[in-house]
């Protein structure tokens, strides 16, 4: 999936190095730390309120030995085909560059499916599955934060009227200052996490030297034996089990930042065995405490006195799981701009030294206003991770489904593999999403809404586009008629003139609105077309095509990964092989700014023309976007129908 992106056509960014990242000048030490401090935030927060909601959730059990030890063998099996193998061990083998994501993983497989009948579902899932990210961006931080300060009421109960305002008060603070970067947090956040897995494990330790038989729910015939005795109960129970892999998909999307092994190493030889052991610990504790346990396991496990120091603990953690998805919602819009699905947006660099930090600050008031509501309407971390698991689940399930393709089109794996392989993850992952849907009319109904909103915004975006970009075709002079035509007959001015378009062929519509209106051409003008590749990354060497149209017009074409950012200038200071060398004080920019006018014409339904048009008028400024210099910049109106 090639996309232009100039004139009409969006591109934005977050890398401006010229390769894709290598990790291998950094000790693996020092990357497992990273990744531990970044990428495990989310699921390393799940104990908070996993174990608790499988039994004292939406669902209730019975808290006795065949659903204490049915659960805990539930959430061990879970991590191990979820994450350990699905994710760990293949989904992140199918990385863009070393880039992954949905997003990625839909640019990767894109150019192998196009002559498939299906191609567009699969594009469909992958943009759905973006949707359901934003979802999840959206409920992390609230049910994160919720049920770390939620400890609150266990340690001190005349606290508990404190909850939700303090939720709110760090959720604030956390989205106040993404704006100011987070290079010097980051710096804290593998020590911090590193202290709470290695606390959440000695606790889990703590409590299982006192009921050690809890190390048997390790076997899968505990899981089974729920099953076979309370099969309705069981499969009800996966709704929140799989609460216990929440984040498994940051894996993938995180693994550009630190690489496949360092996150194998830590997930395997650290965060895994500490989760397990805190959740066996809170197993142990439910066998000895019963019921009253359930008020909030994981902060029982704490000896007395030492509750609130592990609320303090805890919510540093929650803060940095939040930082994660924030940081991911960035990350993905950015992609998601460059892929043609979102309209350019002001994308601003944190970290001169790390371009891969960015904030967009529309993002991030949406999100803040969406948590603060969430917080508000929901009220607790229990109300909130039934909306949780849909966007988990339903997420896990497209990848499975694009995983499909990744096996049989780009792996060439042989059917007598890949089948019984996809099965089981199909049979996993369509059990949690499936006992998830019982949770709808409980606030499983808002990632879904929030889903379908925002796969309608994206959908318009890049249908919108591919209509314009068609429309503008049609009435296109062939340039070389215009060349025959114009070049001898205009008067020619000195300088140079780049008029961006969005397609690398016919004469742009801003060159054609100049010539009639100023009735000049410069002495060298260049058809500049920005292309967005599906890779995330372009070699320098490979960053420009340029061809000589004659008489002073040439066709260049600058190639951007999708998680590049263009800038025009810098490139075109870097070619040396189209006539004298290109000064920004002789170049002028010439943009076009079409006008949408809706109409009757088939292709979109009135009122997503409409949303369109909207989207398109509200976009950023594609001066700003390119880098481009405010004082060279000429714009030239012109209205269109689609």
């Amino acid at each position: 999936m090639v996309t232009s992106a100039a004139e009409p056509v969006p591109a934005g960014a977050d890398l401006a190095t010229p390769g894709a990242p290598s990790h291998g000048a950094d000790p693996l030490p020092k990357l497992a730390l990273g990744a531990i401090g970044v990428v495990f935030g989310d699921i390393g927060t799940s104990p908070l309120y996993a174990f608790r909601e499988t039994f004292a959730g939406h669902h209730k059990l019975a808290v006795d030995a065949l659903h204490i030890m049915g659960v805990v063998s539930l959430i061990f099996w879970s991590m191990l085909l979820v994450v350990t193998i699905q994710y760990v061990t293949i989904i992140m083998r199918a990385d863009n560059k070393g880039e992954g994501g949905s997003l990625a993983l839909l640019a990767l497989i894109s150019g192998r499916v196009k002559q498939i009948r299906w191609s567009r579902g699969i594009v469909l899932l992958g943009v759905f599955a973006t949707a359901l990210f934003y979802g999840d961006s959206m409920i992390t931080p609230a049910v994160t934060v919720l049920g770390a300060v939620e400890g609150l009421a266990v340690a001190q109960p005349s606290l508990s009227h404190l909850v939700l305002p303090l939720s709110a008060l760090i959720i604030i603070a956390l989205f106040v200052i993404q704006s100011k970067g987070t290079a010097k947090i980051g710096l804290f956040f593998g020590p911090v996490m590193l202290l709470y897995f290695v606390v959440i494990a000695t606790l889990g330790v703590m409590s299982m030297v006192k009921t050690p038989g809890i190390l048997w729910a390790l076997s899968p015939h505990y899981a089974a034996l729920f099953f076979y005795h309370d099969p309705v109960r069981a499969f009800l129970a996966l709704g929140s089990v799989v609460l216990a892999v929440t984040g498994a998909e940051a894996l993938y999307a995180d693994m550009g930042h630190f690489g496949r092994k360092p996150i194998r190493v830590s997930w395997m030889f650290f965060v895994l065995p500490a989760l397990m052991l805190n959740y066996m610990g809170q197993g142990a504790l439910l066998f000895r405490d019963g019921v009253p346990a359930l008020e909030s396991p994981f902060y029982k496990l704490a000896p007395e006195g030492w509750e609130l120091p592990l609320v303090f603990i805890a919510t540093a953690a929650a803060m940095i799981a939040s930082q994660a998805v924030i940081s991911g919602a960035f990350s993905v819009t950015q992609q998601a701009i460059q892929l043609g699905f979102m309209p350019r947006l002001r994308i601003e660099h944190t970290n001169a030294a790390t371009a891969g930090q960015i904030y967009i600050p529309l993002i991030n008031w949406l999100l803040l206003a969406m948590v603060l509501l969430l917080v508000a309407f929901f009220r607790s971390s229990s109300n909130l991770t039934a909306a949780y698991g849909i966007a988990v689940t339903g997420a896990m399930l497209i990848d499975t489904c694009l995983l499909v393709v990744v096996l049989r089109r780009l792996w060439n794996w042989p059917l007598i593999a890949a089948v019984p392989l996809l099965a089981v993850f199909f049979l996993v992952d369509g059990a949690y999403f499936t006992a998830n849907l019982t949770k709808i009319v409980s606030g499983g109904w808002f990632p879904l809404l929030a889903g379908f909103i925002i796969f309608t915004i994206l959908t318009t975006w890049s249908k919108g586009r591919q209509l314009m970009i068609a429309r503008m075709r049609e009435g296109a002079m062939p340039i070389k008629v215009f060349i025959q035509s114009a070049a001898t007959a205009a008067t020619r001015v000195p300088g140079t003139a780049v008029f961006m378009t969005s397609t690398p062929e016919g004469v742009p519509h801003a060159l054609l609105h100049n010539l009639k209106h100023n009735k000049v051409l410069h002495e060298r003008i260049i058809l500049l077309t920005v292309k967005i590749v599906d890779e995330p990354y372009v070699a320098e060497g490979q960053r420009c095509h340029l061809e000589d149209l004659t008489h002073g017009f040439h066709r260049m074409i600058l190639k951007y990964g999708f998680i590049e950012e263009p800038d025009v200038p810098v490139a075109l200071a870097n070619v040396h092989r189209c006539g004298a060398e290109f000064r920004m004080m002789d170049t002028s920019f010439f943009l076009a700014r079409q006008t949408l006018l809706p109409s009757a014409r088939p292709g979109m339904m009135i009122w997503r023309e409409k949303l369109f048009a909207w989207m398109l008028r509200n976009a950023e400024s594609a001066m700003e976007f390119f880098r481009l210099p405010t004082n060279r910049v000429v714009e030239l109106g012109s209205q269109l129908e689609i």
